[in-house]
């Protein structure tokens, strides 16, 4: 199981990344140390300060678990900001994301109680962690095969299948394709108190059959 530590430092040469400005800003507005959030997220103190500092890259897994913890959304994390709430979202308006090498586009408007995303999962990508977090998701397979442990029980989805299951639950998702796999993927925010957070391995232990192939 990869840990959630392990995502590839940015280039120094390249800008600071886009996330970076917001999560020290908004780890402040929710009243939380670094040790704290950190703690939540599963992340050591010296990681989330490198991802403050742009010189780590978050994965979307990390977004989505800094979001829960500082009352947010991936949206605001990443520094969009939407006029209106409108019911529609067109295409040409979804821009690419990647983070942790996944990519994904907003599929829904910002600041509600679900967030609504399409996603390509890369084959073997550093954000397939172990999760576990207060909440539902879920997910559409689009295209390619999927991967989903969802405690001790391993499933294989294919195009048009679905998932729907409670966030409590340890869950993992990767592709099982080297090609990668498209989702559709919804979750609920929750405004839940920090320590009922958690996101991989520091408080949820890797099973031992977390890393075999359905």
């Amino acid at each position: 199981m990869s840990s959630p530590e392990t995502d590839p430092p940015v280039d120094p040469a390249e800008a600071v990344s886009v996330v970076a400005p917001h999560l020290r800003a908004l780890r402040r507005r929710a009243a939380l140390t670094l040790e704290a959030a950190a703690r939540a997220a599963g992340l050591s103190p010296a990681h989330l300060s490198r991802l403050e500092t742009g010189q780590r890259q978050p994965s979307l897994p990390m977004l989505l678990a800094l979001a829960r913890i500082y009352g947010t959304t991936v949206s605001e994390l990443l520094g969009e900001t939407v006029a209106d709430r409108d019911a529609v979202v067109r295409a040409a308006d979804m821009e690419p994301t990647v983070a942790g090498g996944w990519t994904y586009w907003q599929a829904g408007s910002s600041g509600r109680g679900m967030q609504a995303l399409r996603v390509h999962v890369p084959y073997g990508s550093q954000g397939d962690i172990v999760r576990v977090h207060p909440g539902e998701e879920w997910l559409h397979v689009l295209r390619g095969r999927l991967r989903l442990r969802l405690g001790d029980t391993a499933h294989l989805l294919g195009p048009g299948d679905s998932a729907h299951f409670d966030s409590l639950t340890p869950h993992r998702i990767a592709a099982r394709d080297t090609d990668g796999v498209d989702l559709l993927f919804v979750h609920t925010l929750l405004q839940s108190p920090t320590a009922a957070l958690c996101l991989g391995p520091a408080t949820t232990p890797p099973h031992p059959t977390y890393g075999e192939t359905p």
